[in-house]
């Protein structure tokens, strides 16, 4: 069902790799909305998903960028300008991949020219990201940013992981770039901290099919799913949440604030 909630609104998303991927159903759902997209993603990514499928459904342009690249990143924000005949309304920065845990390195004996890397690709990439939009003034006015996380920034989850340090960077430069561009321009800058999803990406994750079970047996409402995750994301690029910025909120089911359940006990048990 669409409420219009985005008509008329621009935004750029960060990551659609196929359909399980939490960017892809976002930018389905901003599309349904009445969202115009532009899509973007690494290029070693695009050659391996399917983004072209993603963009001929929701008349999409598609950009290439490496959020590595300084000109990477100013060549997306410049032609995203073009495109749009002006600034955008929302982002969503769905980015993250983590060297050491691709080469099966554990977290205390991790590559550190690897882990320079993984920051620079899962967190410190939303800091070049904002800080181009901002001197180019890409975002207009009362816009709003979303960038993905996981509860491992604030707990120990030991197969994330150095993605944790990276979830626990991206957060600190949401509130850190947030203050900046609310004085600016009124721009909003937030983290969704989603339950885990079995996207491609978190899949990949050590012990990630107990884990997502144990999840859902902690969760009260359960596992919130990637779709609704989507529905989310379209109320913080809405003009319904204004006044919130500089947060990270959790989308889990109350994964994130329950201690143990009762299922979870009775499992202990037997």
């Amino acid at each position: 069902m669409s409420y219009n909630l985005l008509k008329g609104k621009k935004g750029i998303i960060f990551g659609a790799l196929d359909e399980k991927s939490l960017a892809w159903k976002t930018a389905i759902r901003c599309h349904e909305e009445g969202a115009e997209i532009i899509l973007t993603n690494a290029p070693v990514a695009m050659r391996l998903g399917e983004i072209n499928k993603l963009a001929e459904a929701i008349n999409a342009i598609v950009i290439p960028c490496d959020v590595t690249s300084n000109d990477d990143m100013l060549n997306l924000i410049t032609k995203s300008k073009e495109h749009f005949g002006g600034g955008m309304d929302f982002i969503l920065h769905s980015v993250g991949m983590s060297l050491n845990m691709r080469k099966g390195k554990s977290y205390t004996e991790i590559d550190y020219g690897f882990n320079q890397k993984t920051l620079d690709i899962s967190a410190t990439s939303l800091h070049r990201l904002l800080a181009t939009a901002m001197k180019e003034d890409a975002i207009n006015e009362w816009g709003s940013v979303v960038a993905l996380t996981y509860i491992a920034a604030q707990r120990v989850f030991p197969d994330y992981s150095e993605m944790a340090d990276a979830k626990a960077l991206l957060e600190s430069i949401t509130r850190s770039f947030g203050y900046h561009y609310a004085l600016k321009k009124h721009v909003r800058v937030n983290t969704v901290s989603q339950s885990p999803t079995r996207t491609t990406a978190g899949s990949g994750v050590k012990g990630f099919d107990g884990f997502i079970n144990y999840a859902e047996k902690m969760s009260p409402l359960g596992n919130a799913t990637a779709d609704d995750c989507a529905n989310y994301i379209v109320t913080l690029f809405s003009d319904l949440t204004k006044y919130v910025t500089m947060q990270n909120l959790f989308h889990d089911g109350g994964f994130s604030f329950t201690g143990v359940t009762q299922s979870v006990i009775e499992q202990m048990e037997k």
